[in-house]
């Protein structure tokens, strides 16, 4: 844990400043959060003002939330499209996501993948701890995907998939699954799950005889794609690097 000081080291900034800075709003309504009892840094409460930190390495709350102070943390969100590989680079020269982000000085690298084939909500950063704690296992973050599918859906199938299917690699089982959507043959289907493996969308759906058309992460945990246009990135907004930080215990 950070040790809270006061000591006026050079790369420390007074408190207020660096909430300021993070977008929590005025220099003087962010001292009335600290006169208030809001702010947290490393697990204290402060109320006085004028304290010194370093928002590189303090661990800063508000509300119980944590604030993202660190200046050099970059957290992006990309809606893939489909025929771009999930990486920075591509030694047979296909589309990356090099190229939906231009030149950037910051190391950036993805949370979990997409194939080539699927498209959809991609996180991006290049803060290791919270891209660890979204793609491991031991902290569950869901995923939401769209998947097309042809013929009818069976009534009990989202039972099925929430009790389990046997894949060559294990179980699998869906936290949701829902039917959002026909059009003639082409069925848009729902499915909720907090696996990472590869694939696991389309093994699990051609399982149960309903082979994916078309596949599109919407969701990783707290985060949505929501309008964002393919091939676009946008950079997620205060409230949505908390949530993450939440989703992951941070």
């Amino acid at each position: 844990m950070n040790q809270v000081t006061d000591d006026h080291i050079e790369q420390d900034i007074r408190l207020q400043k660096v909430l300021a800075a993070a977008g929590l709003g005025s220099r003087r309504a962010c001292e009335e959060m600290i006169t208030q009892g809001r702010v947290e840094v490393d697990g204290r409460m402060i109320r006085e003002q004028g304290l010194r930190v370093d928002p590189e390495t303090a661990v800063i709350k508000v509300d119980g939330m944590r604030v993202s102070t660190r200046t050099s943390s970059v957290y992006l969100a990309v809606n893939k499209p489909r025929g771009t590989v999930s990486t920075m680079s591509d030694p047979q020269g296909r589309p990356c996501l090099a190229d939906l982000i231009g030149n950037r000085e910051q190391r950036l690298f993805h949370v979990g993948r997409l194939d080539a084939d699927s498209e959809g909500l991609l996180l991006l950063t290049n803060d290791g701890e919270l891209g660890h704690r979204l793609t491991h296992p031991s902290f569950g973050v869901p995923k939401t995907y769209l998947a097309e599918v042809v013929g009818a859906v069976p009534r009990g199938l989202g039972k099925t998939l929430r009790a389990g299917v046997e894949l060559e690699d294990g179980l699998v089982q869906v936290d949701s699954f829902r039917v959002v959507g026909r059009s003639g043959a082409r069925v848009m289907v729902e499915v909720v799950l907090h696996e990472g493996r590869n694939h696991v969308v389309r093994r699990l759906l051609a399982a149960v005889d309903h082979p994916v058309q078309r596949l599109i992460r919407t969701a990783v945990g707290p985060i949505r794609l929501g309008d964002l246009r393919p091939g676009r990135t946008r950079p997620l907004n205060r409230g949505e690097i908390a949530e993450l930080f939440a989703a992951v215990d941070l």
